[in-house]
C-alpha cells in the first residue's frame, strides 16, 4: 500500500491565510468523494492562495480525493513550478485548463472542474442544456461552450478556451466534461452543483419514453433572477458548502491534516 505524505510542519511554514485557504480545499475534496464526483486520480479543484501573487493549490497527482489534505496540496505558479514541498507532482492537463482561468479572470478564485457522468453524457450532446428542468432554469445566460480539442496539454488551446468561457462561469466542454469558477469555494459548487444536477435530471428524462418539455424562455429568465444559490444575502453557496463539510466531518475529519 503506498503512503500519502503529508508536511506536519506546513501549517507553521505559511501564513493562516494560506492554511485556511488549504483547509477549505481539502475539505471540499472530500464533500466531491462523498458525492461521487470523482475520477480515479483525475479532475481537480484549485483555489487560489490568497496574496499579490497568481499562485493557487491543487491536489497532488496519484491521490484519490479522499486522500487528499491541507498539507499535502501542491502550490504551484501559473507556469507549472512547485511553490510547496510536496512528494507528488501535478497533472499537465489540469494546469493547462486551471491556469488559464486563474490567471485571466480576476475573480475566478476557485475553478472546478467533473467529469460526471450525466454532465460528460450532456457535454456529449449536440444541443447540450436543455432548459426543461427546476435546475437548468436557474442557470439562464450562466453557460458556455467550449469545443473539444483533445486531452488539455497544450498552451496553444488557452485562448480559444478563454474565448469560449467570455463573461461566464459554467463552461461545458463538448465531449469532455463541466467547469465552473466562482469568487469563492463555496460560489463555485453552488454553480457546478446546480449544473450537474440539471444534467443529471436530463439524463433521466432522455431515459424515458415522451419528448422533454420545455420550459418558456421568460419563465427560465425569471427563475434565475429569483434563485437564492447564488445570492450573496444567502452566502453565496459558501451556506450550501458548509453544511456538507459538517457531514464530512462527522465520517473523516482527516484532511484537516
Amino acid at each position: 500500500m503506498s503512503t500519502v505524505l503529508e508536511s506536519p510542519s506546513l501549517q507553521r511554514q505559511c501564513s493562516d491565510a494560506e492554511w485556511q485557504a488549504r483547509l477549505r480545499l481539502a475539505a471540499t475534496y472530500r464533500v466531491f468523494h462523498m458525492l461521487g464526483w470523482t475520477e480515479l486520480i483525475f479532475n481537480h479543484i484549485t483555489l487560489r492562495v490568497p496574496g499579490p501573487d497568481k499562485h493557487f493549490l491543487i491536489n497532488p497527482f496519484g491521490l484519490t480525493y479522499d486522500e487528499v489534505t491541507a498539507s499535502n496540496l501542491v502550490k504551484i505558479d501559473l507556469a507549472g513550478n512547485i511553490l510547496s514541498e510536496s512528494a507528488y507532482p501535478i497533472n499537465p492537463a489540469g494546469l493547462i485548463v486551471h491556469s488559464t482561468i486563474h490567471e485571466s479572470v480576476d475573480d475566478a478564485h476557485c475553478v472546478m472542474h467533473t467529469h460526471t457522468t450525466a454532465g460528460l453524457a450532456v457535454a456529449c450532446m449536440a444541443d447540450g442544456l436543455e432548459y426543461s428542468n427546476f435546475y437548468a432554469a436557474q442557470l439562464h445566460d450562466m453557460v458556455a461552450y467550449h469545443t473539444f480539442e483533445g486531452i488539455t496539454v497544450h498552451d496553444a488551446e488557452k485562448p480559444r478556451m478563454l474565448a469560449s468561457l467570455g463573461d461566464k462561469r459554467l463552461l461545458i466542454l463538448r465531449n469532455h466534461g463541466l467547469l465552473s469558477h466562482g469568487a469563492s469555494v463555496g460560489h463555485a459548487f453552488a454553480l457546478l452543483w446546480t449544473l450537474n444536477r440539471a444534467c443529471e435530471i436530463q439524463l433521466a428524462c432522455h431515459s424515458m419514453r415522451g419528448q422533454t418539455l420545455p420550459i418558456a424562455s421568460n419563465i427560465v429568465a425569471q427563475s434565475t433572477r429569483d434563485s437564492l444559490q447564488f445570492d450573496p444575502r444567502f452566502g453565496a453557496g459558501d451556506a450550501i458548502l458548509d453544511a456538507l463539510i459538517r457531514q464530512v466531518d462527522k465520517i473523516d475529519d482527516s484532511y484537516r491534516q
